[in-house]
């Protein structure tokens, strides 16, 4: 039985389960400061006995195992987790082989395996939520290179009606800037489950995310993109994104995908909540076997 941590921006959601996506149990944990939310988290787990423990975590983290601050939580817009030894810790915990990647990478590899790309060697999952992140499979593997992607931060156009400075406290207005469930609430003075008959916050929405889905496209040509996270649950976002994803991309991509069968290749989770924590049991394995 393995350990999985989706540790998002939030809450953690932590489980034991098996690689094949079976849960024996389930917990839901604030994101509070390090030293309260990983001692609840350490706490559940010792009620069982674990042969691996996969972590998909918030970021920015570092991924290279050559560098000295492997394991690590490093520039991360929440000030108390960062330069957190997230695997150093549950090593020293449970002397057990601990897979480590971000939290978007996990989703992307549970969906891939389990969920809506299941069978595609490529899909994106992209989270919008607190943040804004996306994990990327391609040729059947977790993308990454000198370090782990970070979509959420690549710029989009503003429209000409939103004059929003954007939340962001890197880049102000980047797409997380402008379109993560903070700036939802800032620009529009109410969170976003409770402004979801206001037609022209989701409209908004969709066209930021649509030209960042555009940039995705043309890049990374995914074989499926899968879009999670609390403000996906507004389900009025997905025809926003399709309308102004197809006008910006006119017609220059003729794959059936992206004019008679958008609404199947742009998709919600086709593990719901699941998606992190069910990737998280495949990263606990992966790192068993590489022991």
């Amino acid at each position: 039985m393995f350990g999985g941590i989706e540790a998002g921006g939030t809450k953690f959601v932590c489980a034991v389960g098996e690689e094949s996506g079976t849960m024996k149990d389930r917990i839901e944990i604030p994101t509070t400061f390090p030293e309260e939310t990983i001692a609840e988290v350490i706490s559940f787990f010792k009620q069982y006995s674990i042969k691996g423990i996969g972590i998909g975590s918030f970021g920015p983290i570092d991924v290279n195992h050559d560098s000295s601050n492997y394991g690590y939580i490093t520039s991360t817009p929440k000030t108390k987790w960062k330069n957190f030894p997230f695997v150093q810790t549950f090593q020293d915990a449970f002397g057990v082989p601990i897979g480590f990647n971000t939290d978007v990478n996990a989703a992307a590899l549970g969906e891939a395996t389990l969920g809506a790309a299941k069978g595609l060697d490529s899909c994106l999952y992209i989270t919008v939520g607190t943040g804004i992140g996306a994990g990327a499979i391609v040729h059947g593997k977790v993308l990454q290179g000198l370090s782990h992607p970070e979509m959420g931060h690549t710029y989009v156009r503003r429209h000409p009606k939103d004059s929003y400075l954007g939340k962001c406290p890197y880049h102000q207005d980047c797409l997380e800037g402008l379109a993560a469930g903070p700036a939802i609430e800032e620009r529009w003075g109410n969170k976003g489950i409770h402004l979801k008959h206001k037609e022209e916050v989701w409209e908004l929405e969709g066209y930021y995310l649509a030209q960042a889905l555009m940039q995705y496209i043309l890049i990374l040509s995914p074989k499926k993109i899968i879009l999670g996270g609390g403000v996906m649950k507004q389900e009025k976002i997905f025809p926003s994104i399709y309308k102004n994803l197809k006008e910006l991309l006119n017609d220059y991509i003729s794959f059936p995908e992206m004019s008679t069968d958008i609404e199947n290749y742009i998709v919600g989770p086709g593990l719901g909540d699941n998606a992190g924590v069910i990737g998280s049991f495949i990263l606990a394995k992966e790192a068993l076997e590489i022991e």
